[in-house]
């Protein structure tokens, strides 16, 4: 008997979703993950409904994350307001701006899985992934990452992550956690004027890391968001105005250390994270690529993902 698909947030009417928000909570699910999310804030009721609305919703009771942003009281609920987060009752960040509110909540669930998901290795990388290979861009904030990622997954490349790489040590195969890619500042136009019908949130200025939009992510990814993907490639992007396409092959050595800087949990796992890194490492081609020209760069890779004749 086929098991009848959950419910998703996009069911809900918007005055049920500010009702669950303000009240018992939203349990969405992103990949393996699911977050009991709960927030009065209108501005993140308007994301949610705009970027999560082909995501399963939970109804079990369970969630990993228990996760709440609020708006601040007193004088602050009409001077500067502002809005703060916690999860499971502690607060790990300082309050923002109320306007920061929606960034907030992606930042924050972020936060949640680099910090408590250690049953697999976590990198700061976007993934993507074509027939059934996945490539992993790691790269520091400035490299281009997001707008390269936000690029390949508009032009037929499945979305696992924007911003965080999930290797299962017992099997070294990549676990989906599709959600909105976080572009910033000229990225923003950028894909706006790249993307075929593009979904982006309303752009939140004057952020720690300058103006920040999210963009929705295909709904085929969320769709596909039980379907791990195994590791092909190892690409280290950076943009820089007016550079040449190239990629260039490097190391594995090399790369090993690179992606090693850039893991949350290497050092947490001991043998178990330099074991899931080593295999990694061992079966991709690892490459550093420079890039100016987004039709160029799809271009590569499409041409890497290709069969060999």
């Amino acid at each position: 008997m086929l098991m009848a698909a959950p419910p998703t947030v996009a069911s809900l009417t918007p005055a049920e979703l500010a009702r669950r928000l303000a009240g018992p909570g939203l349990a969405v699910e992103t990949g393996p993950f699911v977050s009991r999310i709960r927030t009065p804030i209108p501005q993140v009721a308007e994301g949610i409904a705009l970027l999560y609305g082909d995501y399963p919703l939970r109804d079990d009771g369970f969630a990993d994350f228990h996760v709440r942003l609020r708006p601040s009281g007193g004088l602050r609920r009409w001077y500067r307001p502002q809005v703060s987060f916690d999860v499971d009752g502690l607060a790990p960040f300082e309050s923002l701006p109320l306007n920061h509110a929606f960034p907030m909540l992606e930042w924050a669930l972020n936060w949640c899985i680099s910090t408590r998901a250690h049953g697999w290795l976590i990198v700061h990388a976007a993934v993507v992934e074509r027939g059934g290979r996945a490539a992993i861009l790691p790269a520091p904030p400035g490299s281009g990452k997001s707008t390269l990622c936000a690029a390949l997954i508009s032009r037929g490349w499945r979305l696992l992550s924007d911003e965080l790489a999930l290797l299962r040590p017992d099997d070294g195969l990549l676990v989906p956690v599709p959600r909105p890619v976080s572009l910033k500042n000229r990225s923003i136009d950028v894909i706006r004027a790249f993307a075929r019908d593009p979904v982006l949130s309303r752009p939140v200025s004057d952020t720690a890391k300058g103006t920040v939009a999210h963009l929705k992510a295909p709904p085929d990814s969320v769709a596909q968001a039980q379907r791990p993907a195994l590791p092909a490639w190892i690409v280290f992007p950076r943009y820089a105005a007016g550079v040449a396409t190239t990629l260039v092959p490097l190391a594995r050595a090399r790369a090993f250390m690179r992606v090693a800087e850039n893991a949350f949990n290497y050092s947490h796992l001991g043998a178990a994270g330099f074991r899931t890194l080593a295999d990694t490492v061992g079966r991709s081609a690892c490459f550093e690529f420079h890039y100016s020209d987004l039709d160029d760069a799809i271009a590569t890779f499409d041409a890497l993902a290709s069969p060999a004749p």
